[in-house]
């Protein structure tokens, strides 16, 4: 049995949050080991994910990470690119990370966008090398569902952070509305 194998027969460390008629399907690489701790999205203490979402106005409050399974009602999913994936983004072995899986389950439900929250989780996607990525609108898409790359929300990105194309996303995604 190879490691795809492995990994497909294993439940997600984390569940996805996808259904029809989302507006935003935010996709991330793996759990980070907070998140797989707690079982919620997002969770490690420098973590800007909510608080974007919030200042960007994608939800009316700041939500905590254990209330990720409310976000559909915000037109909001949630998914990651390597769904047994536990650790920093830096650390996920390419072969692990499922591009075909993540493309079914998009054209699946179709969300208006497809937004990786790091050039990393857009790299596993692309196949390509993060500097090859720009952040904002991506050419090719998913069937309908325009695809964008964000910079990461992890603390430990810090240096890589810039909420303007979170912004640019909630402009766009309002506007598609």
């Amino acid at each position: 049995m190879n490691a795809r194998e492995t990994d497909a027969s294993r439940a997600p460390v984390l569940p996805d949050v996808l259904q029809p008629g989302l507006d935003v399907v935010f996709c991330g690489t793996g759990a980070g080991r907070r998140s797989a701790e707690v079982g919620a999205y997002y969770a490690g203490p420098g973590n800007r994910f909510w608080r974007t979402l919030a200042e960007i106005g994608l939800t009316p409050r700041l939500f905590s990470p254990q209330e990720f399974r409310e976000l559909p009602a915000f037109g909001i999913g949630l998914t990651d690119i390597a769904k047994q994936h536990v650790g920093p983004d830096h650390d996920i072995d390419p072969a692990r990370s499922d591009a075909d899986g993540l493309k079914a389950r998009i054209a699946a439900a179709a969300p208006g966008v497809l937004a990786f929250t790091s050039k990393r989780a857009a790299a596993l996607y692309f196949g390509c090398p993060t500097r090859d990525l720009a952040y904002g609108l991506q050419g090719p898409k998913i069937e309908t569902t325009r695809i964008h790359v964000l910079p990461s929300p992890s603390g430990a990105a810090r240096g890589f952070w810039s909420i303007d194309p979170w912004a640019a996303l909630a402009r766009a995604t309002r506007g598609a509305s």
